[in-house]
């Protein structure tokens, strides 16, 4: 793999040519800058830039402007290659608070293991109605910490209007819940995203997150899709790398908080 050459296809379909990532959004192109519009639920944010030093500034406060319009709370998602080479102080600057940065790693499938191993007693399932939904989510709750209700309403909205774009799975010991994932396809695309891979704290270390991104990269393959793609947290990278993904940049977000007063 060219990881060159594939960070900017990555960039040009990915980001560049966005699509909204779930129904109701929308992509909004404005200049040298690409935008997602969504619901009061969905994500609202910057996908892509490609800016100077002396327009970065007006650009920031024209997203700043539109989603304030909006009365929406919005993410740029900046990448570590993106410019100006100061645009992450000029964000912070502008009011913008930095959440946790990841890595984006990006692997050819061809290359990488399909081989689904499971603990003894344990099923990886389809969540594909509410009540699986709930399991994924609940897993979400219980591993990251954190309020599953939107993820809900994305997977569901997703599954009841545009169903073959996403896959979310929950792994079952019993009846017991202890690892999801998801796995979002984009028609046409030869990206798909590995998201939300997770496993209860005393399931861990039993090969239940390799399983499922293996489960996922075939169901990747299958609809023809060249590379998967991972926003992968300091936990999740040494696996991925151990799987044959590559790290090509890093992506933080920087999270603005629209208030109703304005700013």
């Amino acid at each position: 793999m060219d990881p060159t050459a594939v960070l900017a296809r990555y960039d040009l379909r990915m980001r560049r040519n966005a699509r909204p990532d779930a129904p109701g959004a929308l992509i909004e192109r404005a200049g040298a800058v690409v935008r997602q519009v969504a619901g009061e639920r969905g994500w609202n944010g910057v996908v892509w830039s490609g800016l100077d030093a002396a327009g970065a500034d007006r650009a920031i406060q024209d997203q700043i402007a539109r989603f304030t319009e909006l009365g929406r709370d919005f993410e740029w998602k900046l990448y570590g290659h993106d410019g100006p080479a100061d645009l992450a102080g000029r964000l912070t600057a502008a009011g913008f608070r930095a959440d946790e940065p990841e890595t984006l790693m990006i692997g050819e499938i061809a290359e990488l293991p399909l081989e689904e191993r499971l603990p003894d007693g344990v099923r990886v399932v389809r969540a594909d109605d509410a009540a699986g939904i709930d399991l994924v989510v609940d897993v979400h709750e219980r591993v990251f910490g954190t309020d599953g209700t939107a993820l809900r309403a994305h997977l569901l909205a997703r599954l009841a209007d545009a169903p073959g774009t996403v896959l979310a799975l929950v792994a079952l010991a019993g009846d017991e819940p202890v690892a999801s994932a998801r796995l979002e396809l984009v028609p046409g695309g030869d990206f798909a995203g590995l998201w939300g891979g997770g496993t209860v704290e005393r399931w861990r270390g039993r090969g239940l997150y390799r399983a499922l991104v293996a489960h996922r990269v075939r169901v990747a393959a299958a609809h023809g899709c060249r590379h998967v793609q991972v926003d992968a947290s300091a936990m999740s990278r040494p696996v991925l790398e151990r799987l044959g993904l590559h790290a090509l940049t890093t992506t933080t977000p920087y999270l603005y908080e629209v208030r109703p007063e304005g700013r």
